[in-house]
């Protein structure tokens, strides 16, 4: 993906998520990750470029957390009729957010790991991956808890809980599913395309 494309489906993706959204304490919490993502992408874009399948990957993370920091994950449309029409007892927007946040870590994580030559084994790279992805998921947690002791009720949309008492459990188990997925299936065109950006 062209470098212009990417900016401007980002740009316009969250100009039109800061446009009235459902509560902008929440939007700004939510897009917060995909604003410092992007800065720390420009920052680092000429001395570390990463692989197109890893720019597209965070392009499609900041997508997710601009579309939950718009409507709120409790209340994102697409999923709010998915809920009716399986039966779901809530809306699962934030739990596809927690899946991505396996998913997409893993090979943001693994190309650094690999470039940087932290690891040589396949199977510590495997380990190391999976567990930064599920530190950054256990960070996260910690972090909507912080924001629910200092804010009060205010935060209730941002931790979008619904009243699950398991909710903090599976969104952790989501993001080890995501970052599991991640290595099963993009490692081969992820391994492609760093020797590619090598050569």
């Amino acid at each position: 993906m062209k470098t212009i494309v990417w900016v401007v489906i980002y740009f316009m993706a969250l100009v039109w998520s800061a446009i009235d959204p459902r509560d902008f304490y929440t939007w700004f919490l939510e897009v917060l990750p995909a604003l410092i993502g992007a800065g720390t992408l420009a920052a680092t874009r000429r001395r570390f470029p990463l692989t197109p399948l890893v720019y597209i990957l965070i392009l499609v993370h900041s997508l997710i957390l601009m579309q939950g920091g718009h409507y709120t994950y409790a209340e994102e449309p697409f999923f709010n009729w998915l809920k009716e029409i399986i039966g779901w007892p809530r809306n699962n927007y934030d739990k596809l957010g927690h899946f991505a946040q396996g998913f997409i870590p893993a090979m943001v994580t693994r190309e650094i790991l690999l470039r940087k030559a932290v690891v040589s084994g396949r199977g510590w790279l495997n380990f190391l991956v999976v567990s930064v992805c599920l530190a950054i998921s256990a960070f996260y947690e910690l972090l909507e808890w912080w924001v629910a002791v200092l804010s009060g009720t205010a935060a209730d949309s941002f931790l979008a809980t619904q009243g699950y008492v398991w909710d903090t459990q599976s969104d952790m188990g989501l993001a080890l599913l995501g970052a599991m997925m991640a290595l099963l299936l993009l490692v081969r065109i992820h391994d492609r395309q760093l020797t590619a950006l090598q050569r």
